[in-house]
């Protein structure tokens, strides 16, 4: 057995650790919130030590920074693979795109609250902004590319719709995303996806309609 044979369980095992305490401190932020988060309570959740904890984490600060970023991950490999998958149709790719926000891979009571707590922690946090900065201008720039495309192709010939459209879409899932949060809902995750598909229909009513895209 080679040494980086011998070093891979090792790894595995570190891995399984980091992902057992994030997944902890999701937890922990979804039932006590940011401000009263402990390192206990994360330890208590994930049932390891504290000594496990300050092994994989040297800071709550980074245990907190590495959840957002382990977060970020999640949400973009959650559109991307809708995208991927939709094929090259416009309307599709936008639609994917888009209701990819609501899949129950993302959109779970547990991880909307630890959003909206690292949201409300942003203007304090700024390294929050540069853990998911640069994710969140990729899906707006993907976002107005796909709005522009399909403006072109339905020939819809409003100006500078790509960008436009773009924000109002990532405003509205934002917001959607804030009411589901509550406790209790605001809205149903089944409300919220009417709610895109209402927008999408007066953005672009030859392709979608109140009941999602038009076949």
């Amino acid at each position: 057995m080679t040494l980086s044979e011998r070093s891979r369980p090792r790894k595995a095992t570190r891995d399984v650790r980091r992902r057992q305490l994030m997944e902890a401190t999701i937890d922990v932020l979804a039932t006590r919130g940011y401000a009263s988060l402990t390192i206990s309570d994360v330890s208590r959740g994930a049932g390891l030590s504290l000594g496990i904890v300050n092994f994989h984490f040297e800071s709550k600060a980074a245990l907190l920074a590495d959840t957002l970023k382990y977060l970020a991950v999640q949400y973009r490999d959650n559109w991307m693979a809708a995208v991927e998958q939709a094929g090259e149709d416009p309307a599709a790719r936008l639609y994917a795109m888009t209701s990819a926000d609501f899949g129950e891979d993302v959109c779970t009571p547990r991880t909307l609250q630890a959003w909206v707590s690292f949201w409300a922690e942003a203007q304090s946090q700024p390294a929050y902004d540069e853990v998911y900065g640069e994710d969140e201008a990729d899906y707006l720039q993907t976002l107005e590319v796909m709005c522009a495309d399909l403006s072109a192709h339905g020939d819809y010939n409003r100006p500078q719709s790509g960008k436009l459209d773009a924000r109002v879409i990532n405003a509205l899932t934002d917001g959607l995303w804030v009411a589901l949060a509550h406790t209790p809902p605001g809205i149903t995750r089944s409300e919220a996806l009417d709610t895109l598909h209402n927008c999408l229909a007066a953005f672009y009513p030859a392709h979608f309609d109140a009941n999602g895209p038009v076949n």
